[in-house]
């Protein structure tokens, strides 16, 4: 049998490294490896099913299996994670001085189901009683004016979203104070300019972020890998085979990054860092695998669905492909 020869997208990120570097092999794979950013890869996967293995935005894939649209099937390989205190921002001109304060304000989103909005209102939810219908949603592109939400929703009752105003951005809305604060994965200009009234509503985020995990145990997933269903239906060895390879290029990143003989990232204290995260999320610190990352699927499932974004309520066993699910390891 020869190799099957497959499109791969995924982000350029140390774990994916060995696999695009040929030093990790698919089984039975001839991969053709795209280096991409996440927006290209979501859009030009979920609008035009272009690739045949690639990474997904959580929320959109969730969004496709409740639909039942989902022309890709994930793998428990969670190419993304990220603890979303960090992506809450403020004017702290605007009597903000808590998340309780966030009710009753204007808040900007470039997208309401993106994965990391999703979480973060899990988060103001959860731990400080704000609820998604106790703030207005300003929807909006960030520096470019007039970026519509991608994917149609019906939000829940109470809930409110508000486009922007035409030919505004929100970070203009943000530096003149038209809006009370911004919530997304990536920062706005007025932000990375220094702006002294836009800040972080957790001042100190690592700290927060921190002590969310120790309560909740949940380090959040943003991104899934997916495979494309009919390649799957023809060859149900494929997902297997894909999980093994992300599950041993993550494994050459770690092992790579622990050896401080040369740092292998642009930034002091690596060691420190490395110590910190084993001591908070133990030795595979950024886990991939069903199982023991079951409790954080139900949690964002759940949300998923009270925010008005799926239309059922999504079990975690249907998100991935059933062999990916079992007690193999590495």
């Amino acid at each position: 049998m020869s190799n099957l020869s497959l499109s791969v997208a995924i982000g350029n990120y140390d774990r994916n490294r060995a696999l695009i570097d040929g030093d990790v092999q698919i089984d039975g794979v001839n991969p053709v490896f795209m280096k991409l950013s996440p927006e290209e890869i979501f859009f030009r996967a979920f609008r035009h099913r272009e690739f045949d293995i690639c990474e997904l935005s959580f929320s959109s894939y969730t969004l496709s299996v409740s639909r039942g649209t989902n022309e890709y099937i994930a793998i428990p390989a969670f190419l993304s994670r990220a603890f979303r205190h960090s992506c809450i921002y403020i004017r702290n001109d605007k009597g903000i001085n808590s998340p309780a304060d966030l009710k009753g304000k204007k808040i900007g989103v470039a997208e309401y189901q993106l994965t990391a909005n999703v979480w973060a209102r899990a988060l103001l939810e959860d731990e400080y009683g704000v609820s998604p219908s106790d703030i207005t949603w300003v929807r909006g592109g960030m520096e470019v004016a007039d970026r519509p939400e991608k994917v149609k929703l019906t939000l829940p009752e109470g809930v409110v979203m508000q486009p922007a105003p035409a030919g505004r951005t929100l970070n203009s809305l943000l530096e003149e104070g038209e809006i009370d604060g911004f919530i997304g994965p990536r920062t706005l200009s007025c932000f990375d300019n220094g702006h002294p009234n836009v800040v972080r509503l957790f001042a100190d985020s690592r700290t927060a972020g921190m002590n969310y995990y120790q309560k909740t145990g949940i380090f959040p997933i943003m991104h899934v890998v997916g495979v494309r269903r009919s390649l799957v239906e023809q060859h149900n060895w494929l997902p297997m085979a894909l999980l093994k390879a992300f599950e041993h290029s993550k494994a050459a990143a770690l092992t790579a990054l622990s050896d401080t003989s040369a740092t292998k990232v642009t930034l002091p204290f690596v060691e420190e860092q490395i110590e910190d995260a084993k001591k908070l999320l133990g030795d595979d610190y950024f886990s991939y695998g069903y199982k023991n990352n079951l409790e954080t699927l139900d949690t964002f499932l759940d949300h998923h669905y009270r925010q008005g974004l799926s239309e059922r309520r999504v079990k975690p066993e249907e998100l991935f492909w059933p062999a990916t699910m079992e007690g193999y390891s590495i």
